[in-house]
């Protein structure tokens, strides 16, 4: 059920038991269990923290602490599929549930007991309403025990009629019935059609603790945190995180009018967030301001920079803005103060006559003392690349705690080796877009474009990774849809497979939704992989908390991709 006082119904209940918190491998997890546990620390509340990856995961993680915990909390998932059916609990467990995954499973909507959702019920959830879709058992039975009693003293042909009577009833109750089945299989197909997401998780636990006004400067940047990372990774609509921005707003200015750092606001630990109008410039301000052109979407896109012709658009484009190509490229921190001064409004003033009329964005960034400033979606792009380093082979749990780490501005150092490896991954996804655009590899299907990377493709371990992948292919198909003349083409959505485990045999795959400006970002290629998978039987793993996210096995690669064709044509 949804939790309408979050203060009420989740903290107080929680503030005095021992919890397991099992949150999801996404920045806006990491985001929100950041801030939670900074509350558990207030209240000293204890707590275990458990990184789940996958449905596997969180399965274990309930096995291995439902003995010793009652009190669950699932950050970032949980919500989409009925939990009690898959954890089979005991009656005495309590599922706190804050999850950004659409729509949200009917069963934990309608479950008084265990299962308590905290989300916003302001999202256009669309819940069916309960009659629609439960039926209580009794209703059908009743109605025709009186009827066939044994009473001899009655001629039997109004015994008959009257048989006919109850057959007769239970004819329409039983037609009723199909009626209502089928109304309901088509309620739920409608509404667990798409998927999509919902208000950020670190917005939701920052909204707790300013209810329990215990929110700090720390506790808004990782909500900010948070939402930007629905924004980097596409998975909310513009509409939405401008008014989530708006949202932010709000409480930056709050928090800067209350002046708790008036007699460190000159320290070098202070801590400064600021609204901001700036570029759509991945990293750029700890790169060089070409590089950063180079391999940021937005730019790269719209001079197709895959192409001689792109190429020497980027040049006409550095000259139209008179900045020296000495300057332009050497790392931002060492460029002129002079040309950095008006450096945004220069950019977007020649950005518009290049039709790149949108290269600002409404955003935050943060100060911490003198030296160190970032940007909101810095960070994101920095903490997912720890999050799915491939560096070292490193368990998932040991890149859980480095990205949670780099969250806090005590381990600074931690972040500036994520931006690093933030660089080494644009630069990745840079070159493999180039090299799948001009190779064509890019194939239309019929009711979808598909791409498979080779094994042996440069970088191809790095988009092993879920997140990597759909960067990459969120990335690949606005360069296409950029690049091809095909108007058809341009309206299509896009599958994308790479390996997964050689020695295994597996591949990852995952369904993209059209590109257009105004998409819904609704998507329905989880519902659609699980029939294909099913009508052909093969050997699939729908592992992910996205249900656009599958693993499959590389043999039967051929007949589901048929499979899908037939099912979307």
């Amino acid at each position: 059920m949804f939790i309408t006082d979050i203060r009420k119904e989740f903290y107080e209940v929680v503030a005095n038991q021992r919890v397991a918190l099992l949150v999801a491998s996404d920045i806006d997890a990491l985001c929100a269990c950041k801030i939670l546990q900074a509350l558990f620390h207030c209240d000293q509340v204890q707590y275990t923290l458990v990184p789940v990856t996958g449905w596997q995961d969180l399965g274990t993680a309930f096995l291995e602490h439902k003995e010793q915990f009652q009190h669950f909390v699932l950050i970032n998932c949980g919500a989409n599929v009925d939990l009690l059916e898959m954890l089979q609990p005991d009656d005495d467990s309590i599922f706190f549930i804050c999850d950004t995954h659409r729509p949200v499973d009917v069963v934990n909507v309608y479950n008084d007991t265990q299962i308590k959702l905290l989300i916003k019920q302001d999202d256009d959830l669309g819940v069916p309403s309960y009659d629609d879709i439960f039926r209580d058992e009794d209703d059908e039975e009743g109605g025709d025990s009186g009827n066939e009693s044994d009473d001899g003293s009655e001629p039997s042909g109004k015994r008959r009629r009257f048989d006919e009577g109850a057959v007769e009833r239970r004819i329409e109750r039983q037609r009723a019935r199909r009626e209502w089945e089928a109304r309901r299989r088509e309620i739920l197909f409608d509404y667990e059609q798409y998927e999509y997401h919902g208000t950020s998780a670190a917005m939701m636990f920052f909204e707790l603790a300013w209810v329990l006004t215990k929110d700090t400067k720390d506790m808004l940047w990782w909500a900010i945190i948070g939402l930007t990372d629905q924004w980097v990774h596409d998975k909310i609509t513009h509409m939405k995180y401008v008014t989530d921005i708006a949202t932010m707003q709000r409480h930056v200015s709050r928090h800067n009018h209350r002046n708790e750092d008036e007699e460190n606001s000159l320290s070098i630990d202070c801590m400064r967030i600021s609204f901001e109008y700036d570029l759509r410039l991945t990293l750029y301000q700890h790169w060089s301001l070409y590089e950063s052109i180079c391999n940021s979407c937005y730019t790269s896109c719209n001079f197709k920079l895959w192409t001689l012709n792109g190429q020497k658009k980027l040049q006409e484009f550095l000259a139209d803005m008179g900045l020296p190509l000495k300057q332009v490229r050497q790392k931002f921190n060492s460029m002129d103060m002079s040309i950095k001064e008006n450096l945004r409004d220069v950019i977007e003033e020649s950005s518009n006559k290049y039709g790149m009329k949108d290269i600002r964005i409404q955003t935050f960034g943060v100060h911490f003392g003198f030296k160190n400033r970032f940007l909101a979606s810095d960070m994101v792009h920095a903490t997912a690349a720890l999050l799915e380093s491939t560096e070292k082979d490193e368990s998932n749990s040991d890149n859980f705690i480095k990205a949670l780490d780099s969250l806090s501005r005590s381990n600074l150092d931690r972040l500036h080796s994520g931006i690093d490896l933030a660089k080494k991954k644009l630069i990745a996804i840079q070159q493999t877009v180039a090299s799948c655009i001009c190779t064509n590899l890019i194939l239309s299907q019929g009711p979808f474009l598909y791409c498979y990377l080779m094994e042996g493709t440069p970088d191809v371990k790095l988009f092993s990774k879920p997140m990597a992948l759909t960067l990459l292919s969120k990335y690949l198909l606005k360069a296409f849809v950029h690049s091809t003349r095909n108007k058809r083409c341009k309206l299509l959505p896009l599958i994308m497979a790479a390996p997964k485990d050689v020695e295994k045999g597996t591949v990852i795959v995952v369904g993209i939704p059209p590109e257009s400006e105004t998409s819904d970002k609704k998507n329905f290629f989880g519902r659609a992989f699980e029939k294909a998978a099913e009508s052909t039987s093969s050997r699939t793993l729908h592992d992910n908390f996205d249900t656009s996210i599958i693993e499959l096995k590389t043999e039967d690669r051929s007949k589901f991709l048929d499979a899908l064709i037939t099912l979307l044509s």
